[in-house]
C-alpha cells in the first residue's frame, strides 16, 4: 500500500491527530522527558542526554498513541483483527473494550505468553501461529469472518497518532539536535520523525534502532525498498514479518540512519536501566543499548533524546536479564 497524494502526512495532520490523541477517552499521558542528570543511571557522557519515558504511558506503551488515533477514525461497534507481538495488542484491546469493539489479535508463537493473557482479559481473543503464518490468517478472518483489518504498524492514522511523541518533546526542546528510537514496523519511527522535520526542525538528526536479526527497516533504506524477512530478537516487538510500506516510505524522507544493535547489548540496557529502577521491556530498551553502546556519531555538546518506548516486561521475563 502506498500513501497516495491525498493520504501525505502534513503537519496539520499531525496536529488533528494530537488533539485527537490528548483529548481521547483512553486516557493517553502526556509522558516525562527528564534529563539524565535527575536519574540513577551511570552514563558518562558529554551531551545533554533528555529520556522520554514512554514506558510510564497507559498501557504501557507508546502504542495507545496511535491506536487512539486510529480507533477515533473508525466505526464504533466494529469487529477488527489485527496482529501484534503484544504492546499493540494490548492497546488494541484495551480500546476494542471502551470502544465496544469485537477484536482478535494474531500473535507470533515467540511472544511471551504473559501477553497474551493480558489481551485476552480485556475480552480480546488471542490466537497464536509462528510469524510466517500471520498474513495469511489475517486473509482469512478478513475474507471469512468479514472483519476488518487494523494494522498494527502501516496505517496513516496510526502513524499520525504517534506523531504526538514528536510534538511533544519539541514542546520541551524546541529544536534538538538528535532524536534515537526504536523501530520495528517503523510506525513510531516514522510519525516522530515526520512531526519534528515538518515543524521546521531540519537539522534534527534523527535515528531508527533495530536489533540485528530483525533489521527490517535497515535493509529496506538499502534496498530502497520494504523488505520482508524471517526475523528474530530477544526485542520481539521490534521483530515484524516486514518493513511497512508507509513506514517506509516515511523513514526514507526523514530519518538519516538506522543503526543495528546487538541482543547483548539490548539485554544489557534492560538491566541497566532496571538497576536504576527503570522497567523497560527490551523492544523499549533498544534506542536506549544504541545510546549508551556509543553507536550514535558526533553527539558532543549536543541536545538529545533518547525514547524509552515501553516497560510491559514481567518478572518472570527479568530474571532472564544479567544483574
Amino acid at each position: 500500500m502506498e500513501i497516495t497524494p491525498g493520504k501525505q502526512l502534513t503537519l496539520e495532520m499531525l496536529k488533528e491527530a494530537r488533539d485527537t490523541v490528548m483529548n481521547s477517552p483512553l486516557g493517553v499521558v502526556n509522558t516525562p522527558l527528564i534529563p539524565l542528570s535527575q536519574t540513577a543511571l551511570p552514563l558518562d557522557v558529554t551531551y545533554n542526554l533528555y529520556i522520554k519515558m514512554e514506558n510510564m504511558q497507559r498501557t504501557g506503551s507508546f502504542k495507545i498513541r496511535g491506536v487512539a488515533n486510529q480507533f477515533a477514525r473508525r466505526p464504533k461497534g466494529g469487529h477488527f483483527v489485527t496482529m501484534s507481538a503484544g504492546n499493540y495488542g494490548k492497546s488494541f484491546a484495551y480500546a476494542s473494550k471502551h470502544y465496544g469493539s469485537r477484536g482478535k489479535v494474531l500473535m507470533p508463537e515467540t511472544a511471551p505468553a504473559t501477553r497474551s493473557s493480558v489481551i485476552t482479559s480485556f475480552g480480546v481473543e488471542v490466537e497464536r501461529m509462528p510469524t510466517t503464518l500471520l498474513l495469511s490468517a489475517v486473509e482469512r478472518c478478513v475474507q471469512e469472518d468479514n472483519m476488518t483489518f487494523l494494522h498494527s504498524y502501516d496505517d496513516i492514522d496510526l502513524i499520525a497518532g504517534h506523531g504526538s511523541l514528536g510534538l511533544e518533546i519539541l514542546e520541551v526542546i524546541p529544536n534538538p539536535d538528535v532524536v534515537v528510537l526504536c523501530c520495528g514496523g517503523g510506525g513510531l519511527l516514522a510519525g516522530v520523525a515526520a512531526a519534528i522535520k515538518l515543524s521546521n526542525c531540519n537539522s534534527t538528526m534523527v535515528y531508527g534502532v533495530e536489533p540485528e536479526g530483525a533489521c527490517t527497516m535497515y535493509t529496506s533504506f538499502i534496498e530502497k525498498n520494504p523488505v520482508s524477512m524471517d526475523a528474530k530478537s530477544i526485542a520481539a516487538g521490534l521483530a515484524p514479518p516486514f518493513a511497512g510500506a508507509i513506514t517506509f516510505q516515511i523513514c526514507q524522507q526523514y530519518v538519516e540512519e538506522i543503526v543495528l544493535v546487538k541482543d547483548d547489548e539490548i539485554k544489557a540496557a534492560v538491566s541497566t536501566l532496571y538497576r536504576a529502577g527503570i522497567v523497560v521491556e527490551p523492544s523499549g530498551a533498544a534506542a536506549f543499548a544504541a545510546i549508551s553502546g556509543n553507536k550514535i556519531p558526533d553527539l558532543k555538546g549536543k541536545n538529545v533524546v533518547v525514547v524509552l518506548s515501553g516497560g510491559n516486561i514481567g518478572k518472570d521475563e527479568l530474571s532472564n536479564f544479567p544483574d
